[in-house]
């Protein structure tokens, strides 16, 4: 039986998405989440964590989006605009890694304090990943290992696409980096993955659809990243990604979904159970 990690990102966006995915560990098939550190809504959020002692617990490393940085704009100069706020996404702040504008050791800091606000909250981290997958630039990837290394973490999301489009081959050179880097530096992480693909955008029948793909493929595991949140949430108002936030919820939660886990013979766990 192959090992199914079902993350869930940005525990800590807003309290019903972090209410949405707890209910979805209770209920679900969620099995982990990666926790963003950089929101109005982390303190509560991490309070409703202890609720689900059960779910894996990663950091969610965030130098983009529409919060702002732990760190002060004159600690962190080259990762913030004339506001103190991040690049809005991947699309502005890839330009400027590739352009040698920002600086690696404000990144390292600011990841550095994001870890450790987490780890103050006193749960186990098994993993680390970061919002918008900014680390499938080589750079980024670098300073999370070296973050996550220094506090003995050892498993990392490597991010696949199936995309043949012209962005689905630059990613999949990142990706081609990014797995051997992990294998360099002796981290963990699944041998498959998907939801980047579909991110934000899974109902009932795209998970049973995933998971079907999956279960083609000889892999001993894999990782299903999904994006739950309760329907009503007036604070997602200010994040414009046109999630299905609600649908993602309702599917982890279905029986149909949980049939297709047994019918494919997925065991359900946590990147700590990664070998």
């Amino acid at each position: 039986m192959s090992l199914l990690i079902v993350n869930a990102d940005d525990f800590g966006l807003t309290e019903k998405v972090s209410e949405g995915i707890i209910d979805a560990h209770r209920r679900g098939i969620v099995t982990s989440t990666s926790v963003l550190a950089v929101t109005d809504a982390f303190a509560s959020s991490m309070k409703m964590l202890q609720e689900a002692p059960m779910m894996g617990v990663g950091v969610h490393f965030a130098a983009v989006g529409e919060d702002p940085p732990v760190l002060s704009a004159k600690e962190i100069p080259t990762l913030v605009n004339k506001r103190g706020l991040f690049h809005s996404s991947w699309r502005t702040l890839i330009p400027s890694l590739a352009a040698g504008r920002v600086n690696p050791d404000d990144l390292r800091k600011e990841f550095a304090a994001q870890f450790e606000k987490v780890a103050q909250a006193g749960f186990p981290i098994d993993h680390v990943d970061t919002h918008q997958n900014i680390h499938l630039w080589p750079m980024v990837a670098d300073v999370v290992f070296s973050v996550a290394a220094e506090h003995s973490v050892s498993a990392i999301r490597v991010t696949r696409t199936s995309s043949r489009g012209p962005f689905g081959q630059a990613v999949g050179f990142l990706v081609r980096r990014l797995d051997k880097k992990v294998r360099e530096n002796n981290f963990r992480t699944t041998e498959a993955m998907s939801g980047f693909d579909e991110a934000g955008d899974m109902g009932t029948a795209e998970i049973v659809s995933v998971l079907r793909k999956m279960a083609t493929q000889t892999r001993r595991s894999f990782e299903l990243a999904v994006h739950p949140g309760l329907s009503t949430d007036i604070d997602r108002a200010k994040y414009r990604w046109k999630y299905r936030w609600g649908d993602e919820h309702d599917a982890l939660i279905s029986v149909t979904v949980r049939a297709a886990i047994e019918q494919y013979g997925f065991t359900l766990g946590r990147f700590s159970d990664l070998p």
